[in-house]
């Protein structure tokens, strides 16, 4: 066979095919992030049809839930938040895509993580402007089909936002709070091809993981967390986790400072699946709708114990270094938790901002 003929192969393989498909929903999610940020305050509706389905599926935290279609999503989120944030950047510290690896549920997606940083000008969902820099964490995950971007999940961390503005509402937090950094290895921004065979590393051990939790979950007896987590995470691993847990280093003080009181204060844990999981490169992750329901028996984070079920939707992106993880960078919708228990946070913020 010639060198011309190899290459000619080589092109239209399945991999390459592929990585073409990653590549080109990688170049639209692009587009529609750098088409936003360059839309006038009464061009955001245009903005987004670029490269949005017009009956586009659009997934929020707690206040905004489920929207349907660009007049929705440009109404309902993004022109209230321009509005507060004068100027505001997307900083994006982790970009990478995957085919979905769930069963039944086909489709590439796009995930984006970092802060959109902003001078806090005028209020948002009732929490008060302090004309100051802020940096709102946000993880939004895109599935691209036929060049347009037909739904969409944002998850942002609305409670780290409050903490910024000295509004946190809170008695306290289990590990530490702090405006969060990107991967240590600086290398999240996956927009070259990455080894298929690293890929399904990442996502194999990721599956792994979730697997060893739902069989602790199920046995009256299982083993010691450390040896539990030593399985699938470095001893020196980073857990950024959402403010109203915070965040924590290495495996004992994530023992100590969010696993022992997330099971032993939230009992009953039903998990519910994940819309979406995928892995590129050495980063992987995924998001539920929700993916956990939990019993409020508490006291956690500082509150009584409801007794009530609540649920839980969770994003989960990790670096693996090797054959473990290294970081995970967790977002929870908070307030949707809270909501489901009888607080009302953002009703708490608005009556005393009158």
């Amino acid at each position: 066979m010639s060198s011309e003929t190899k290459t000619a192969v080589s092109k239209s393989s399945p991999a390459a095919d592929a990585a073409a498909r990653l590549h080109d929903a990688k170049t639209i999610v692009r587009a529609h992030h750098a088409a936003l940020a360059q839309a006038s305050d009464d061009g955001l509706r245009q903005a987004l049809a670029l490269h949005v389905a017009p009956d586009v599926q659009w997934r929020g935290m707690h206040p905004w839930h489920e929207q349907q279609g660009i007049a929705a999503i440009a109404d309902v989120f993004w022109g209230p938040l321009r509005a507060a944030l004068t100027r505001p950047q997307r900083r994006v510290d982790a970009f990478f895509a995957g085919e979905n690896a769930l069963d039944g549920q086909p489709g590439i997606w796009v995930a984006s993580m970092g802060h959109i940083l902003g001078l806090f000008d005028a209020p948002f969902l009732g929490i008060q402007p302090t004309g100051k820099l802020v940096m709102l964490r946000y993880a939004e995950f895109n599935r691209v089909h036929e060049g347009r971007i037909v739904e969409q999940a944002f998850f942002c961390d609305l409670l780290h936002l409050m903490h910024q503005a000295g509004q946190y509402p809170l008695p306290n937090m289990t590990a530490a709070q702090l405006v969060q950094p990107g991967p240590m290895t600086h290398d999240a921004i996956l927009l070259e091809p990455q080894d298929d065979g690293e890929s399904a590393k990442t996502l194999d051990l990721i599956n792994r993981m979730i697997g060893k939790i739902s069989e602790v979950n199920a046995t009256d007896t299982p083993p010691p967390p450390r040896d539990e987590l030593a399985l699938h995470w470095h001893d020196d691993m980073l857990w950024w986790g959402p403010t109203g847990i915070g965040s924590t280093y290495t495996i004992d003080r994530y023992i100590e400072q969010h696993q022992q009181p997330f099971r032993r204060q939230l009992g009953k844990r039903i998990f519910n699946g994940h819309i979406t999981r995928f892995a590129e490169g050495a980063y992987g992750g995924f998001f539920g709708w929700p993916n956990l329901t939990m019993h409020c028996t508490g006291p956690y984070l500082g509150l009584p114990p409801s007794g009530k079920h609540a649920d839980l939707r969770v994003v989960d992106i990790y670096r693996r270094d090797g054959d473990k993880l290294a970081e995970n960078w967790i977002f929870i919708d908070m307030l949707h938790f809270l909501n489901m228990q009888g607080l009302d946070v953002l009703a708490q913020l608005s009556d005393r901002a009158r």
